[in-house]
Formats: structure tokens, sequence, C-alpha cells
């Protein structure tokens, strides 16, 4: 966020809203505007990254993501930055093709655990 002139978190749940807000707090940042409507519904706005994390565990969500993201990426030429643990909604994906693997993460135990076997994450970066 170090450099950037607008900066907007968007998660439909307001509890995740809360989070990000204790995560500023506890990263000495300043407090940014948090959306808890579904952006994919609005009016496309102007950015130029959009970072986005494990958004593709549901094929309709995926679908729709992934249209929203070809037209910030061809309208504003938004670059796009995925982070997936590999699930396989997202593996399966059409976007598949229109991805380049920037780096690979392990994700510590407790996670490994809670997330039914998946063991690592990715960041994608979109390039249709």
């Amino acid at each position: 966020m170090s450099g950037a002139s607008r900066i907007l978190a968007n998660d439909i749940d307001p509890i995740a809203g809360m989070a990000i807000r204790l995560n500023c707090e506890l990263n000495q940042l300043n407090p940014f505007p948090i959306l808890t409507k579904n952006i994919l519904d609005l009016e496309q706005d102007k950015w130029d990254l959009v970072v986005l994390g494990d958004m593709f565990y549901d094929e309709d969500l995926a679908d729709s993501l992934h249209q929203w993201l070809k037209n910030c990426f061809w309208t504003h030429r938004t670059r796009v930055l995925i982070g997936d643990p590999g699930r396989p909604q997202f593996s399966g994906h059409s976007i598949q093709h229109q991805l380049h693997k920037l780096i690979e993460y392990s994700l510590p135990e407790p996670t490994r655990r809670e997330n039914n076997g998946l063991t690592t994450s990715t960041v994608w970066d979109f390039q249709p």
C-alpha cells in the first residue's frame, strides 16, 4: 500500500471488514475505505492494481469474476494478481490459460489441516 494514491478493500462479509481495520491498526497503517457490497455488481471503476485471494471457490462466482477482471484489464489496463490455494474450481477454470505463476508458498501445517489437504498457495499474474 506504500505509494498508493487510493485504496479500497472489498469483502461482502462485514466481519472481514472489521478484520481489515484491525490489521491496519496492528500494522500501523492509516485506515482506508472498505466496501462491503459486491463490487462485481457496481459500475466498474479504474484501478491500477487489483489483488484478490481465494475467490474461485464457486463456479458461478468464478465466471462472473473472470469477466469482471477481463473488463478491468482491457478497459483500464489494470494489473491483476490472484492468490489461490489450488482449489479444484480454480485449477479447472478457463482463467488458467490467462495466468502466469509468480510465486508459490507452502502453507503452514495448521492451515493445511483446516483446508482439507491444500498444501500450497500460488500468486498468479492475470494476462488475458
